[in-house]
């Protein structure tokens, strides 16, 4: 998954680590287990498939580019850079 680095004047794509992916993916999985709703429609087999396990569900999400999450990177001689995900597109939910 790439994201769009900001604050540097112009955008440029980078690719998250996998730290930063596994963050992400916690956080969305935390979110869903204390009851938050999918971004994107599951059918009924889909769900039996995973398990229902929430880091599933988060990594489906992250990989349709739906999980709208900013992550501030600390680089020295700039005051911040934001790695936020593309733009959140609305046609994309419940595919």
């Amino acid at each position: 998954m790439t994201a769009m680095m900001m604050g540097t004047g112009n955008p440029v794509k980078m690719e998250y680590t996998k730290y930063e992916k596994a963050r992400i993916i916690g956080a969305r999985a935390l979110q869903i287990s204390m009851g938050a709703p999918f971004i994107i429609k599951f059918n009924d087999d889909m769900l039996k498939t995973i398990a229902y396990n929430p880091i599933e569900i988060a990594k489906k999400e992250f990989e349709s580019g739906l999980i709208p999450m900013t992550v501030r990177r600390p680089t020295p001689g700039i005051r911040k850079r934001d790695l936020t995900t593309n733009p959140f597109d609305q046609t994309k939910i419940g595919e």
